[in-house]
């Protein structure tokens, strides 16, 4: 497929209007985020402090600073002083959206289901817009782990995450990039939702997660897998071509391999559960050929939970 200025702008926009369809029907999403002595919350949130916000922080008494509007003539008149509402600071903070559009995300088993790239797009361009709703900054790292540019709020940044995003999910013959990527110069004290199979080796998963929490972020990890990949539905002969230049296997009983490739998946899940436990992450899987808006709004009630 030639790579327009159209066909960009095309898929761009049916990526945001599948996003949008899941956040509209979502309440605005708080990311939280956990500093290496205490946990905030992000977003507009109070710093426990004075200054510009709309939450009440404390009652102090007038000085000389102070402009008349700002004296509170209810809580002056119980007493003898005269006493202004001091407001407490509020400020946005960073979430690090990633989603794998590696080629092995680009399976699907069957043409009803969208590939597990292409959903989790939409997934991380939702969830993208539900952060934008709720006064947060937002900012996308490529697939190879790359800053894509500098943090932002507002839609327009939503929708420079959906053209990038439509660029590299049109492209037939994508470049090879790191089958776990390195993130670096991320925003500290930063919360980051990671879309992924998450199908790569343990220890090279296990040392990306850890790199990222050492830089004091909290993270999401969202696994998003085809339905063939989680029950290996295939009967007889069968031959598997990997997506990533692994070559081809063939099982001549595929359904006698069953049981043993669906444990060793139960074994890998586990383990990355585990792993997001031991840095305080959340871990959660969505298959294709569910709804995405259900998948966005479980990972709303973690994200929400989490900073409770």
């Amino acid at each position: 497929m030639a790579l327009t200025a159209g066909t960009r702008r095309e898929e761009s926009h049916r990526l945001r209007v599948q996003a949008g369809a899941i956040s509209a029907a979502l309440p605005p999403l708080l990311v939280p985020a956990q500093r290496p002595a205490a946990a905030t919350t992000l977003g507009s949130h109070g710093r426990r402090r004075a200054g510009l916000g709309d939450s009440f922080w404390q009652f102090r008494p007038y000085s000389t600073d102070d402009t008349p509007q700002s004296i509170d003539w209810r809580q002056s008149g119980k007493v003898d002083h005269i006493y202004v509402r001091e407001r407490e600071w509020v400020t946005s903070q960073t979430a690090i959206l990633w989603c794998d559009t590696s080629p092995s995300m680009r399976y699907r088993s069957d043409p009803n289901f969208p590939a597990k790239a292409e959903r989790a797009a939409v997934m991380m361009l939702a969830t993208a817009e539900l952060l934008i709703e709720a006064g947060e900054r937002i900012v996308r790292v490529t697939g190879d782990g790359r800053l894509q540019r500098g943090a932002s709020s507002g839609r327009l940044a939503v929708a420079h995450m959906a053209d990038a995003l439509a660029i590299e999910l049109l492209d037939e013959k994508p470049a090879k990039v790191p089958e776990v990527p390195r993130f670096e110069n991320l925003p500290r004290n930063a919360a980051m939702v990671m879309f992924s199979d998450f199908l790569g080796p343990l220890d090279e998963i296990g040392g990306m997660v850890r790199a990222v929490a050492h830089q004091g972020i909290v993270g999401h990890m969202v696994q998003v897998m085809d339905p063939a990949e989680e029950s290996l539905p295939f009967e007889g002969r069968v031959r598997f071509v990997g997506l990533e230049h692994e070559g081809a296997t063939v099982i001549d009983r595929t359904e006698d391999a069953r049981a043993q490739y669906l444990e060793r998946l139960a074994e890998h899940r586990a383990a990355l559960k585990a792993l997001a436990a031991s840095v305080g992450w959340t871990f959660a899987m969505h298959h294709t050929g569910n709804s995405p808006q259900l998948a966005v709004a479980a990972l709303h009630n973690v994200i929400t939970g989490h900073r409770r």
